[in-house]
């Protein structure tokens, strides 16, 4: 399957499974959803269950909350996540707190999941890596799979949970990476990283369509220099799986991070700041980040607005040389 497949499976399963579970946003009926994620849905469960709203994001995310607070398990979908600012008041006032905010007496068990990212030349308003703004919301999980594989057992885990989840899916990987995906029912717990491949020399983080790019830097560094590096996915960014991280430095030394949002106050730097409050005797040299300009998104200049090959290749070699 490719992500765009194991994400509609996934939906497909979690609906079979739990009759409270709904799918709505624009075009999420008939037409599938922009990338096709819902396509067919509504054949088998019918509009009451898969339901095309009005273009209103503030519209959408509220009929969920409202949804999610009366016993449904709702799934709405952002068309672009960069339209998703119209609703922010509604998730971190809102979604995120209701709980708190109730003492307890009602969950929002919300997914809001959409497209995000570049690397596809869709501009600034189809291009937007935010997911800091959500991670800096308590109550929110924020999720972001790199795999087919990955994005079908994240998604069904939101899905079961009783908190609200952003979940960001990287445009540029919905048809590019494919993979075996079990028919079976498997989830994969939030806040629990995956260790993409073992290193002993610099740790990796990194998170979605970044995944595979730390994968070609791994292997021309190893080419090149001799170094075997070590990459760390963190599949969810809030909470991140701290222990596989520090458990990683406590081998390498060395970290270096690669995020598409942008560098300042990018997921990157909380990761580099709770290693160097916490263990900075871990460490052999300098946290790096390789992240995207602190700039609107470019067209022309994607490219190089972009984390690439050449940026990580020497954000290891400047921590390694330290």
């Amino acid at each position: 399957m490719n992500m765009v497949q194991a994400l509609n499976t996934a939906l497909r399963e979690e609906m079979r499974r739990d009759k409270s579970v709904v799918v709505l946003g624009e075009d999420v009926g008939r037409r599938g959803g922009v990338f096709l994620v819902t396509e067919g849905l509504i054949d088998e469960f019918g509009e009451e269950r898969v339901i095309d709203t009005p273009l209103t994001e503030m519209g959408i995310v509220a009929f969920a909350i409202g949804m999610a607070m009366y016993g449904l398990r709702p799934v709405a979908e952002i068309q672009f996540i960069d339209f998703i600012y119209e609703a922010f008041d509604q998730i971190v006032n809102n979604a995120a707190w209701y709980r708190f905010r109730s003492g307890g007496m009602y969950n929002v068990p919300l997914v809001i999941r959409g497209p995000c990212c570049g690397g596809i030349r869709g501009g600034m308003h189809h291009s937007q890596s935010n997911e800091s703004y959500f991670i800096h919301t308590p109550g929110l999980y924020v999720v972001m799979p790199s795999t087919p594989y990955d994005a079908k057992g994240l998604l069904k885990s939101s899905i079961r949970s009783d908190d609200a989840v952003i979940f960001l899916e990287p445009k540029s990987i919905y048809r590019t990476i494919r993979e075996e995906v079990p028919d079976d029912d498997y989830t994969i717990p939030l806040g629990q990283a995956r260790l993409v491949q073992e290193g002993s020399d610099v740790t990796l983080v990194t998170w979605g369509a970044m995944v595979h790019l730390a994968k070609e830097a791994a292997e021309l560094l190893r080419e090149k220099r001799g170094w075997s590096i070590e990459i760390i996915d963190l599949r969810t960014l809030q909470p991140w799986d701290k222990d596989m991280v520090v458990k990683s430095l406590e081998k390498t030394g060395r970290l270096v991070i690669v995020h598409e949002a942008r560098k300042i106050l990018g997921p990157g730097a909380e990761i580099a700041a709770y290693i160097s409050e916490n263990y900075i005797d871990l460490l052999r040299g300098p946290v790096k980040r390789v992240a995207s300009y602190d700039t609107p998104y470019p067209l022309a200049h994607e490219k190089l607005y972009l984390p690439n090959l050449a940026k990580i290749y020497r954000a290891v070699t400047e921590v390694m040389q330290w």
